[in-house]
């Protein structure tokens, strides 16, 4: 039996760019656009109602007032980690620059595609990202050698709290009355710690935050 296609939201705040996109990707048998959005914003919303298998986001949205609560792409992103965290985004830009690839990626990103790459790249890197994985265009990677793979994240001070007292063997509500946060507040902390590190469970995160040297255990 074959399989439903992947379910697409993509967001870019020019209409003609997303109306290429559309039908570049609906050329795919496997592939379907269900939503466009304008801006960053718009696509969180969306994102969260419609609950895509993957959302491509453009970086820089340059319609968009810079005053907004979601400026950017990669505010998006973070937003999308919080709110919508199964759902990964493949950001599709024309800048390459290493400082906008680790930014998109540190915040959640699942992929970084060039605008001016191959048709294969997008395709690949959309399958890729609903499958669990990564999708990086080959000059991405190229580019980064090795900081895609293993990228330095920064725990913030809260998060390494959290990440104590996960070590500590404290449940999410010990954790909460401990800092004295809500347990929903506790989770938002998670998903994000999850992501930094490249992890998907409580043992994992603990494991990494010190092979990292982000955290020491006495």
């Amino acid at each position: 039996m074959t399989p439903p296609p992947l379910r697409l939201l993509i967001a870019d705040d020019h209409a003609v760019v997303r109306a290429g996109l559309r039908a570049l990707l609906e050329g795919e048998p496997d592939l379907d656009v269900i939503a466009e959005a304008g801006d960053p914003g718009e696509a969180v919303r969306l994102t969260v109602s419609l609950a895509p298998d993957v959302v491509l986001m453009d970086l820089r949205f340059e319609n968009t007032d810079r005053g907004a609560a979601v400026a950017d792409g990669v505010e998006a992103v973070r937003a999308l980690a919080a709110q919508a965290p199964s759902v990964p985004v493949v950001m599709l830009t024309s800048y390459s620059g290493r400082t906008d690839v680790v930014r998109a990626l540190e915040a959640g990103a699942r992929g970084y595609v060039l605008k001016a790459g191959p048709p294969e790249d997008l395709f690949r890197a959309v399958r890729g990202a609903a499958a669990g994985g990564m999708g990086l265009a080959p000059e991405i990677v190229g580019g980064l050698v090795g900081q895609v793979a293993a990228p330095a994240p920064e725990l913030t001070g809260r998060e390494r709290e959290v990440v104590r007292l996960m070590a500590d063997g404290h449940s999410n509500r010990a954790i909460a009355e401990s800092l004295y946060l809500s347990e929903a507040t506790i989770k938002t902390h998670l998903v994000r710690i999850y992501r930094k590190l490249g992890v998907d469970n409580r043992a994992a995160a603990v494991s990494e935050a010190v092979r990292r040297g982000l955290l020491e255990l006495t």
